[in-house]
């Protein structure tokens, strides 16, 4: 049976064997994966909670939660839910991660392996920090982003919530990237982007006329 010095992982797929690993790394001992049903595929051989979306699931059996949800406005409600709960949501830093002492760091936050954060960076809550990125001084992450891997944010750029940058970007120092934002893959950001929508290219266009949050 599980105590309240248990961890439960909420997604047991894809993105959240790669949380997994790295807490494992850090020497967290997570024992329960939180899932609609079990699965068949259990690599971590770790056991069964439940549902946390659904009204019968024991809340006072854990106190400690990691996000290993990939999708931003999903992984945004179900850190609502956890901490609407009382519960503990965990941050997991990975150790080949290189972190400045002078930066700062909300709750429920991945950091993969090899990934850069440099001196004064503001990192709020349930962002992702995806393998080998790189988040130079003085950037403010919102909360909810995810910097996909290999993407290089250049001093003093901010990211508003939710937005998602694309793998092996650029952006400019300087830049501002407004909230509910999807920037592709490889694109290189050299003007602010403001409007909610989804842009990609070298330079980074608009490439959706329509607002994702309204399909």
């Amino acid at each position: 049976m599980p105590d309240k010095n248990s961890i439960a992982i909420i997604g047991y797929s894809g993105h959240s064997f790669v949380v997994l690993d790295a807490a494992k790394e850090m020497g967290l001992d997570v024992e329960y994966y939180c899932e609609r049903n079990k699965v068949s595929f259990n690599p971590f051989e770790i056991n069964y909670l439940g549902d946390e979306g659904n009204e019968s699931f024991d809340w006072n059996s854990v106190d400690k939660f990691i996000l290993g949800i990939g999708d931003n406005r999903i992984r945004q409600k179900v850190a609502d839910l956890i901490l609407s709960k009382n519960k503990k949501i965990l941050n997991v830093f990975h150790p080949y991660s290189v972190i400045s002492n002078y930066a700062s760091f909300g709750t429920g936050n991945f950091i993969a392996a090899n990934v850069t954060v440099n001196a004064l960076a503001k990192i709020a809550d349930n962002c992702i920090l995806n393998t080998g990125c790189i988040v130079e001084h003085e950037c403010v992450i919102e909360s909810g982003v995810h910097i996909a891997p290999g993407a290089v944010l250049a001093g003093s750029i901010t990211v508003g919530e939710n937005s998602f940058i694309g793998a092996n970007t650029v952006i400019k120092q300087g830049i501002k990237i407004g909230s509910n934002i999807i920037i592709g893959a490889g694109s290189v950001v050299t003007k602010d982007i403001l409007e909610s929508n989804i842009y990609f290219g070298n330079p980074c266009k608009l490439i959706n006329s329509n607002n994702r949050n309204e399909s």
